[in-house]
């Protein structure tokens, strides 16, 4: 898949955010979460820091918190996968500071981004039929769902 020079691992900061209540729930989720990944094939969590919910300012009731974790994968390929598995909002490589990727290496990265491209787009296809659906549906009720802005 890739290489990196002497087969060293790739060390990466991963910084994943949530928002929602009750603010326990958050750092469970997050460390659920953490939990999964570090169950994850050629995937090691080295350290990890889940911080304290806080209220949003802007939205009534709301909490939000973020985790930061160090992880150290086999390949950067497997570093691509946390990423859409996990998506972060924030990832930072650490090291190395040249990752050198195979044909191979670029084809798994590459097809896995188009995968999740027409998977995304299938969604919002279905979501659009959805929406017209709707939309019929609310008129022959006699609902104006013109759009204002």
């Amino acid at each position: 898949m890739s290489s990196n020079k002497k087969n060293e691992v790739v060390k990466a900061l991963f910084v994943l955010d949530v928002i929602g209540k009750p603010p326990e729930h958050l750092t469970k989720t997050l460390g659920e979460i953490i939990k999964k990944i570090s169950e994850e094939r050629g995937v090691k969590v080295v350290n990890k820091k889940i911080n304290e919910p806080i209220l949003m300012k802007d939205q009534k009731d709301f909490y939000t918190t973020f985790a930061e974790i160090e992880v150290e994968v086999e390949t950067i390929s497997h570093l691509a996968m946390l990423m859409f598995k996990y998506p972060p909002a924030h990832i930072e490589v650490i090291s190395p500071e040249l990752v050198e990727l195979t044909n191979n290496g670029w084809s798994d990265i590459l097809s896995e981004i188009a995968r999740r491209l027409h998977q995304y787009d299938e969604i919002a296809k279905v979501l659009q039929v959805q929406n017209i659906k709707m939309q019929r549906k609310l008129k022959e009720l006699g609902v104006d769902v013109e759009k204002k802005e």
